[in-house]
């Protein structure tokens, strides 16, 4: 089942972990995985687009986005040996697969956000 976009296991113990902080940890996901996306469209040579590779795997891996963090392991492991068209089209991946798993998890995000209303 490594084709998964979001292991509902992983979701479901968050959420009962993190009881009321499950919207914020899902925010801080998002918000976090749009930077390190724009820092894997940004990074300059193998050293950071690994380094940005293995932090969004470890994020993606700890949330239940077990694509994403596939993807992102294969970056990480192929820098070294990829071309340069092998790193843009696994990047390319990696950007596909998390706008599917931004959806899933902001749906996740409404689901949990419409049980109370966080206002500021």
């Amino acid at each position: 089942m490594s084709d998964l976009h979001m292991d509902p296991a992983v979701v479901s113990a968050l959420r009962d972990v993190m009881e009321g902080g499950f919207a914020d940890l899902l925010d801080t996901f998002i918000a976090d995985s749009d930077e390190r996306l724009q820092q894997l469209h940004l990074a300059r040579g193998p050293t950071e687009l690994m380094a940005v590779a293995h932090s969004f795997k470890g994020s993606s891996s700890n949330m239940g986005a077990i694509r994403l963090a596939r993807l992102c392991a294969e970056l990480e492991a192929g820098v070294q040996k990829m071309s340069v068209d092998g790193i843009e089209a696994l990047v390319l991946n990696i950007d596909r697969e998390y706008q599917t798993v931004r959806r899933l998890y902001s749906a996740e995000r409404k689901r949990c956000g419409a049980a109370h209303v966080v206002s500021h």
